[in-house]
């Protein structure tokens, strides 16, 4: 029997999914579930990435001990956030959250360089104003 633990970190709470596919059958468990709050500071709004580190490992330490173990392990996070890692592998600094006010001039900022249209073109990816293009 093959086992698959899937891990969905959302905007509001993450869960963990253990997939099991025996007899050519899937079932489907949730083994874990957790708030996700953001960490609301003077300088903004950002992820716990500690904390949510601390649930991943929690999930998995429990499809271990009531599981067996998993044989793979996927992670789905939302999509235009991000971290800068230096060379040691350690996070630089707190990871904003798309949620922050910052990046709201940041659109008229950058169609002043690249037109909307061409932006589109390249990206293909619908304007909004926490975009990872505008964040960064």
């Amino acid at each position: 029997m093959k086992k698959y633990l899937a891990i969905d970190l959302g905007a509001s709470s993450g869960r963990g999914i253990l997939g099991k596919i025996e007899d050519g059958k899937l079932t489907l468990k949730e083994v874990h579930r957790f708030s996700n709050d953001p960490v609301e500071t003077d300088s903004g709004f950002f992820w716990d990435t500690l904390r949510l580190l601390f649930e991943i490992k929690a999930t998995i330490l429990k499809c271990s001990l009531d599981e067996g173990g998993v044989d793979t392990i996927g992670i789905d996070t939302w999509g235009v956030d991000y971290a800068y890692i230096d060379s040691t592998g350690a996070m630089m600094a707190p990871s904003y959250q798309y949620r922050d006010a910052r990046t709201a001039p940041m659109m008229d900022k950058v169609y002043s360089r690249v037109p909307y249209a061409d932006l589109y073109q390249i990206t293909g990816i619908e304007s909004m104003s926490f975009n990872t293009i505008f964040q960064i």
